[in-house]
């Protein structure tokens, strides 16, 4: 949960429901974030229901009354979000609020969408409710740390992507000079996409050599490639496991005597009540 940044003037009413909203170590809280896990699988089930023409055709008013329901449940949500801390444009403008805005618009946009373009720009929007899926890592704990172990590798993943390439430029060069126009390798840029199918063991069949030492290239790539795949996955697997091992000095917990929230786990005395949250 965020870190709250109250002024003195902040109304009792947006305190309580920023714990509402932003917590999950209430019982409100919880129950506040499991409401919206449903909301939004559902939401994407009815966008993957509404692809199938048929179905569409068939329940087009029950798929249109859901649409607005859901809508209208994610527009409060983001209302609330907004309002109930001291700086919105934070939230507004971040990762997640970006997300709350582009999961909740495409309805209000199609009323708006006119021209000979209507109905692409309307199908265009109605996918855009897809990143409502994006939505579902606020809640989930351990999203954090894969996203922190990604930041972590990313100058290690960054040069071994560049290495990466530069094998493939180079493989790709050498097979347009041996396969040759003749077998498929009309260009080098051509070629370059061949090595990289080939050196992540994709493989569409497209393209393939025919002479002898082209295939015994294609054989060095295609082994080299099991174990390119390994790298990526090894660098991001040790920054996971190092950030587990560290204490989450930040995470917010309650309080046992009074259950009041945002206690870090530095915190010796409750906030609220006074007690030591040392004791059992």
């Amino acid at each position: 949960m965020e870190k709250p940044a109250f002024s003195k003037d902040h109304a009792p009413w947006k305190i309580k429901l920023y714990h509402v909203i932003y917590g999950a170590d209430t019982p409100l809280g919880k129950m506040f974030d499991i409401g919206l896990l449903v909301l939004i699988i559902l939401s994407i089930v009815l966008i993957m229901l509404e692809s199938i023409a048929s179905l569409y055709i068939k329940y087009y008013d029950e798929f249109h009354i859901a649409e607005w329901i859901i809508t209208f449940f994610f527009s409060v949500e983001y209302i609330l979000r907004v309002i109930t801390i001291d700086k919105p444009r934070k939230y507004i403008f971040s990762f997640y609020g970006l997300i709350d805005l582009l999961s909740t618009i495409p309805t209000y946009i199609i009323f708006f969408v006119g021209g000979s373009n209507m109905f692409l720009a309307i199908r265009a929007l109605r996918l855009l409710r897809v990143f409502r899926i994006l939505k579902v890592t606020r809640y989930m704990g351990e999203s954090q740390k894969l996203i922190n172990a990604l930041k972590n590798s990313r100058a290690k993943i960054s040069i071994f992507l560049f290495a990466v390439l530069i094998v493939c430029i180079i493989t790709g060069t050498i097979m347009y000079l041996v396969e040759g126009p003749e077998n498929g390798f009309t260009n080098i840029p051509l070629s370059i996409y061949w090595s990289i199918v080939t050196l992540t063991t994709v493989g569409f069949g497209d393209i393939h050599p025919v002479t002898p030492l082209g295939r015994i290239i294609a054989s060095f790539i295609m082994i080299v490639g099991y174990g390119v795949i390994a790298v990526p996955t090894g660098i991001v697997g040790s920054e996971i496991a190092r950030d587990m091992n560290k204490p989450d000095l930040n995470k917010p917990f309650l309080c046992p005597n009074c259950k009041a929230p945002d206690h870090k786990i530095t915190s010796e005395f409750c906030h609220t009540c006074g007690k030591n949250l040392n004791e059992n």
